[in-house]
């Protein structure tokens, strides 16, 4: 392909940045740096708060701002995704790096966990590479010194020629002597890093060409365009004469055809090497710290022998106690049969009964799927406790530093099915609602990740609520409930398995952070949980309003009863009475509204113990409920959502008939 060609296919990749923050004239401060070093609280530390959470242009993924009140004046303080290196790879990196390149910005804060500067310090070097306002914050800086790793931050500010700042995110330690950095950093200067004499040549060669003053220096530039950056390709094709253009593309061409091996390797090495040179004069480490007893105990709760084990009292004392016993049972059935059944439900009847005189209007409001006593009644009674208990027990694995470790530990299970380690936090975020957990499907790097698993938290990943009455309705049937668990697992490995075979893309790959092995901090905990817990009543509430307006409009149209007449053939060819049709219809509006319909259908004694277990299985396997849909729609667009929603469909009555087949055949009665 000729330099013009490629050229020509690049227009339009690039990026742009829509400014949504608190004001378009506030000077910027960006916070950046890899996943689990505090970011986040350091951010909430500058700012008090968070303002706002919102998309980047274009993408799906988060970005929070918020704004710092200093005695200089006022700054826009934005928490960028994490980033690992100025060559992006995720879809997290790529916003951050035009963030980086096009907000211009007052200072950009590089966030370091200091107890592993060896592997984070390369990522200072490039943004000082790229002339940027940067200030170094130490991060965790007394868990660093607790474990013996000692840093002279003066020196190595010396070496950098940037500002570095020691900072303890979790008690506010250096954040003062970090906000007064911000109004006197100025842009870096210094070339830190030689990459070698033939990138050398080629970089040197490069930057004559280039024009300067476009947000990162043209030596950065230069660097991008020898590894073929997609951002940077878009750059060159939108800033540089053609004529220019071809010339530096075929400098970066020449220089790529004389080297051993690529760009990025040549570039990892050096870095690598000027970072142990600059940590050899500027800190010190300690030799055994690999034998702490934290570093042991880490290793084992990576290794199966004791991960696994580990893994299931995790999940037995947090999701099944806390939250399905506790948070499912005393929590749901104190709002439930107390607060809203003896206090809120009856008062709210007779207000509307005797305002609206019309019963078809009173039914939208408070009839038996009314606004107030099915929609309002279930997001609050039922589902808030539920979700605000898992947020508690998820905040509590996330603070203590399980949660990357967990994902250590099942990584490779999970590369089978065409997914990392990573994808453990949705998924465990599922079991709790799914419709969060389809949201942060995000984080995961590629498209064909998140696209395998939107599907298996549709298919196979039943939310908190839904397993509570699953729970409840095989109560005193072990048999049926091992069956049930182990047919939810065959298709979860057998689904995720074709997908990955099918779906087209690279297999993953996995890099995570680990985090020290921490005593929960009560702070944090409560304030993870409580942004979790306003982002429920932001984002999901709303569509329970929207699920019972649906459900109204359903009845009173007759659209109801056509769905469940096309529906009945369809649960009969399942070995299934006609009234579950009803259930499988209302497990749309919720998945657990279908569950609760299997209740009221055993209850009757419509249905025996295979049927049961056969109604539960499809029920599992069925679409996914509206609010998950709406959510599926947003981050991976209608064509492939319904794409997804037919396979659903298909797939959870062929499941329904082979599982009623089997027990037939096998003579077996559960």
């Amino acid at each position: 392909m000729s330099v013009t060609r490629l050229l020509t296919k690049m227009a339009g990749s690039g990026c742009h940045v829509e400014d949504a923050g608190p004001g378009p004239t506030l000077p910027k401060v960006l916070v950046v740096g890899s996943p689990n070093v505090g970011k986040s609280l350091l951010f909430n530390r500058l700012t008090g708060r968070y303002v706002t959470v919102s998309n980047y242009p274009g993408t799906t993924v988060d970005v929070s701002r918020g704004v710092l009140k200093t005695a200089d004046g006022r700054y826009e303080v934005v928490d960028t995704p994490g980033m690992y290196s100025l060559a992006p790879i995720t879809d997290e990196e790529r916003v951050s790096f035009s963030l980086l390149v096009q907000q211009e910005a007052r200072a950009v804060i590089h966030v370091i966990d200091a107890k592993n500067i060896q592997r984070m310090l390369g990522l200072s070097l490039q943004l000082a590479e790229a002339g940027l306002p940067l200030i170094v914050a130490l991060n965790m800086a007394d868990e660093a010194r607790g474990l013996g790793v000692r840093i002279d931050a003066a020196k190595l500010q010396e070496t950098l020629g940037v500002p570095v700042v020691e900072t303890v995110a979790t008690t506010g330690r250096g954040i003062p002597e970090l906000i007064g950095q911000i109004s006197a950093v100025r842009p870096a200067t210094r070339v830190l890093t030689n990459y070698g004499a033939a990138l050398e040549e080629a970089v040197v060669s490069i930057v004559e060409i280039l024009p300067g003053g476009n947000g990162i220096s043209a030596r950065t530039r230069a660097l991008l365009l020898l590894q073929e950056e997609e951002e940077g390709l878009a750059w060159l094709r939108q800033n540089v004469e053609l004529a220019k253009a071809e010339r530096v593309l075929r400098l970066a061409g020449r220089a790529r055809c004389a080297l051993r091996h690529s760009v990025h390797y040549y570039a990892a090495i050096a870095l690598k090497a000027r970072v142990e040179k600059i940590l050899a004069d500027c800190a010190t480490f300690p030799v055994a710290r690999a034998n702490g007893v934290r570093e042991r105990l880490s290793r084992m709760l990576m290794r199966p022998v004791i991960g696994v084990p580990v893994l299931l009292a995790v999940l037995y004392a947090g999701l099944y106690k806390f939250v399905g016993s506790f948070g499912a049972g005393v929590l749901v059935d104190f709002l439930q049969e107390t607060v809203f059944s003896g206090y809120i439900t009856p008062p709210v009847t007779r207000f509307v009964e005797a305002v609206i005189p019309w019963p078809m209007l009173q039914e939208l409001f408070v009839g038996e799927y009314g606004i107030v006593t099915l929609g309002i009644r279930y997001a609050v009674a039922i589902i808030l406790p539920i979700v605000s208990t898992f947020f508690i027990a998820f905040s509590i694995l996330e603070d203590s530093g399980y949660l990357p470790r967990m994902a250590m530990l099942i990584d490779r299970a999970f590369k089978k099915i065409g997914l990392t380690g990573r994808a453990v936090i949705p998924m465990v975020l599922g079991f709790g609602c799914d419709t969060m957990a389809t949201m942060v499907t995000r984080t995961l790097e590629t498209r064909r990740e998140k696209i395998i698993l939107t599907l298996l938290l549709a298919l196979t990943i039943p939310c908190s609520a839904q397993i509570g009455v699953i729970l409840g309705l095989l109560q005193g049937r072990p048999a049926a409930l091992l069956t049930w668990a182990g047919f939810m697992v065959v298709v979860f490995v057998a689904a995720g398995g074709l997908l990955s075979r099918v779906l087209p893309g690279e297999g993953p790959s996995f890099y995570m952070e680990l985090p020290p092995l921490r005593v929960p901090s009560f702070g944090n905990v409560a304030i993870k949980t409580y942004t979790r817990v306003v982002w429920y009543f932001k984002e999901v509430f709303p569509l329970f309003i929207l699920a019972s307006l649906f459900i109204w409009v359903g009845r009173f149209t007759g659209l109801f009863d056509l769905l469940i007449k096309g529906m009945t053939p369809l649960v009969n060819w399942i070995g299934l009475p006609d009234q579950a049709s009803t259930a499988f219809l209302f497990g749309f509006f919720r998945r657990d509204y279908g569950a609760a319909g299997l209740y009221d259908l055993q209850k009757s004694g419509a249905l025996n113990g295979n049927q049961l277990t056969v109604a539960v299985i499809t029920i599992t396997l069925f679409l996914p409920c509206v609010a998950q849909f709406l959510i599926m729609k947003k981050e991976r667009g209608m064509k492939m959502t319904l794409l997804m929603s037919g396979a659903i469909f298909v797939l959870a009555f062929s499941g329904g008939f082979a599982a009623n087949t089997l027990l037939n055949l096998l003579g077996i009665t559960l």
